[in-house]
């Protein structure tokens, strides 16, 4: 149980600090990234990142 708890954290953790890099490093003058392939790596594991906890919060209030 501890676990998860502590797994969530540290997911929560990594998509709250690649969801703001993402955000700071898209030009919305020119709706680009700034670094593309940078970014598209960022985006992959702020995804799984996302459904991770997702998958957690899910498995937790089915019990």
């Amino acid at each position: 149980m501890e676990n998860k708890k502590a797994s969530s954290f540290v997911f929560a953790i990594i998509a709250i600090i690649l969801g703001t890099t993402l955000y700071k490093q898209f030009d919305f003058e020119k709706l680009t990234f700034e670094k593309p392939a940078l970014a598209a790596l960022y985006i992959i594991v702020f995804l799984f990142s996302i459904f991770v906890l997702i998958r957690n919060a899910k498995k937790g209030s089915a019990k």
